[in-house]
């Protein structure tokens, strides 16, 4: 793929209107891009094309006049050169399904979705590679990003991670803007860990700073929860690297000290003391850490690494634990060295 192919116009069909969906829709086409958004909410799909606003997820945001919004799946695959899938985790493999007989031949799939497939563990490239068979060029869009910040035209630096470097680097481009910068790197596992991961330690941090523990604290849950990401990352054969850059290190301190975080407010919340159906109906949109800490350490588990924070989350999160026993089990701990002597072996 060479440069004037990158640079050439694209028809890209997004998948999925939500908040994230729509911001990424709305940067492509003000790049230039023919863009397509496709949604099940008719009104939020029409408003999007009418009016240039999704009035549910993005209310009171310009959208750019060339963004048009659809229901009908097979119209925004019509013609499509990329195909960008931005939905919850637990939609993910539905919608693979259903985009797979409507994919045109050559079009890629990309996809801007954190977390793993709930039940099995399985990571997104895994499920995405299962459903879209061999042959088709595959890529995962990740980083630090709240989408009302995208949506808003702020600068924003994101990666995208593919075992085909040339479909990176399409991808890559029609992000890439004048306030967006997108890298490219070859390193899936580790990009969709270090995605799916921090919303687990957002939730951590979030419940620190509602007991008011203070900013020693969440630095400290932060960087406990980087190598807590590092060592699992290690064992299922991520680069360490991926997580110290935009994937891993960036998206953890966004999510862990953004309020725009969903993840964090959740987290917030129950350290303030709320319930989480009382939290997680206040926040009004999916919650991804709520299924991805079972998942997470459903992936500790196979491969015998041991995860204090993120466990305990997964016991709050579940109601086995109180944020304040939690707490006490954290502090508890044993001394031991800050890192294992075969971390970056």
């Amino acid at each position: 793929m060479d440069n004037a192919t990158l640079a050439a116009t694209l028809r890209v069909a997004v998948l999925g209107a939500g908040s994230w969906g729509t911001a990424l829709a709305a940067l492509i086409a003000r790049h230039g891009h023919a863009t397509v958004l496709w949604g099940r909410d008719a009104t939020v799909a029409a408003a999007i094309t009418s009016a240039h606003e999704n009035p549910r997820y993005l209310p009171g945001i310009a959208l750019p006049d060339t963004l048009r919004a659809t229901t009908d799946l097979a119209s925004a695959m019509d013609g499509a050169d990329l195909v960008l899938v931005v939905v919850p985790s637990h939609a993910f493999a539905e919608t693979l399904h259903a985009l797979a007989p409507h994919r045109p031949a050559g079009a890629g799939v990309a996809w801007a979705t954190k977390g793993f497939e709930p039940g099995s563990g399985r990571f997104l490239h895994e499920v995405a590679g299962e459903v879209l068979g061999a042959g088709v060029p595959l890529a995962v869009v990740t980083g630090p990003s709240f989408a009302k910040e995208v949506a808003q035209g702020l600068p924003t630096a994101l990666t995208v991670h593919s075992d085909d470097a040339a479909f990176a680097r399409q991808v890559a481009a029609a992000l890439h803007g004048p306030a967006f910068r997108a890298y490219t790197g070859e390193d899936m596992v580790g990009a969709e860990l270090g995605g799916a991961m921090k919303n687990v330690l957002a939730v951590a941090t979030g419940v620190a700073d509602g007991m008011q523990l203070g900013l020693n604290a969440r630095a400290g849950l932060i960087t406990r929860g980087l190598n807590e990401m590092l060592r699992l990352n290690h064992a299922i054969g991520g680069k360490a690297e991926t997580l110290m850059g935009l994937a891993g290190l960036g998206d953890l301190v966004l999510t862990c000290t953004g309020d725009l975080s969903r993840n964090r407010r959740l987290g917030l919340a129950l350290g303030r003391g709320q319930s989480i159906a009382d939290a997680v109906r206040e926040i009004g949109q999916v919650v991804e850490s709520v299924q991805t800490a079972d998942e997470v350490m459903r992936q500790a588990e196979r491969h015998g690494i041991e995860l204090p924070i993120s466990s305990a989350v997964r016991d709050v999160l579940h109601g086995r634990l109180t944020p304040a026993d939690g707490l006490r089990q954290l502090l508890a701990r044993e001394q031991k060295p800050e890192y294992p002597a075969d971390l970056f072996d």
